[in-house]
């Protein structure tokens, strides 16, 4: 009898733990609870490979030595297998390759209102040498002074943006998203489907005006909050859209990893038509919210991505700003036009 039972009880956590492993597999990535919890991937492989040491030490104990190193092997596969996805995204990269006339940088960080302050986006988007700045959660105001200080650092930028519910008076940063292009791009309109888009906080989609250079979407989904998930389901559906097959960058913060992404990709891409430049570029694993944990056990849920006419030859997340306020980590990817010839 108890032999039986715990047969029956490892297989159901090993059907559990496949759910929670890979849970497109079963099409429930975008489902309560595994949304949540596949985005902490890099968690789940300390989850799991501490379960695996907790059932190794259950098995000194004769009767049941049997169930618990059964538990045991079903934990350690677990933990491997998100290890070896992760490793296949990337642990991180703490370099850029250098620019070449062809290539832009795409920086994007939800700085949490004004979190992280205006000198601390000037500065970093200077060192890193953007062309296009994507904040999340930023008022216009405060893009405006780090557009400034930015000039005074010998790197000018336009300022465009989206806001929600502009007829509240101080209403929340979030109902904002801001970004800076640089002027060498050439000029660039925020269009007014833009305000049709994601459904509770902004995205902007901005497009060149008399030439050819990329549509340029700055991007923010809702949070998967069990009373938003239908609104997230559906903002990531349209920011799909958006990745059309064309010359696009779209970037900012998704609330959503690749594993959401699974079933929202064209073809063999990511999103739509558009690829993840941190995954190509080796950096896919490294979360980028919470600050308050450790980098490999966060959420990637921040984006860069691009169409076939660009490629990612670099990224990095910086880590280094942890304490500058906001909860989340700059993302910066260069991009390279791609050889069409």
């Amino acid at each position: 009898m108890l032999r039986s039972l715990g047969i029956l009880v490892t297989v159901l956590y090993a059907c559990a733990v496949a759910v929670a492993t890979w849970p497109q597999f079963f099409r429930l990535e975008n489902t309560l609870p595994f949304a949540q919890i596949i985005a902490m991937r890099g968690a789940l492989v300390v989850v799991f490979a501490a379960l695996t040491l907790l059932f190794l030490l259950f098995a000194a104990a004769r009767k049941i030595r049997g169930f618990a190193l059964s538990m045991a092997i079903v934990s350690m596969l677990a933990a491997v297998a998100s290890g070896v996805i992760l490793g296949m995204r990337g642990y991180g990269s703490s370099d850029l390759p250098a620019k070449t006339d062809t290539s832009l940088r795409v920086m994007t960080w939800n700085t949490a209102g004004n979190a992280a302050g205006s000198d601390s986006i000037a500065q970093t988007a200077v060192a890193m040498e953007a062309d296009i700045v994507v904040l999340p959660e930023t008022a216009h105001g405060v893009g405006e002074e780090a557009a400034v200080l930015m000039r005074d650092l010998g790197r000018p930028m336009w300022v465009l943006g989206e806001q929600y519910n502009a007829d509240i008076e101080h209403g929340p940063q979030a109902w904002q998203t801001t970004f800076l292009i640089s002027p060498e791009l050439g000029d660039y309109a925020v269009i007014d489907a833009s305000r049709d888009g994601t459904t509770m906080l902004p995205t902007a989609i901005a497009m060149p005006i008399e030439h050819d250079g990329p549509i340029i979407v700055a991007a923010h989904a809702v949070s998967p909050r069990p009373e938003y998930m239908d609104a997230w389901r559906t903002d990531l559906a349209w920011l799909a859209d958006q990745c059309v097959d064309g010359n696009v960058i779209l970037a900012g913060d998704f609330n959503a990893t690749i594993d959401h992404m699974a079933r929202l990709g064209a073809e063999d891409n990511d999103l739509g038509w558009c690829r993840d430049a941190a995954t190509a570029t080796g950096d896919g694993a490294v979360g980028t919210w919470p600050t308050s944990l450790p980098s490999l056990l966060g959420a990637p849920i921040d984006h860069v991505l691009h169409t076939s006419q660009w490629v990612a030859t670099g990224s990095v997340v910086l880590t280094s700003l942890d304490d500058a306020g906001s909860d989340h980590r700059p993302l910066i990817v260069q991009l390279d036009a791609a050889d069409t010839e």
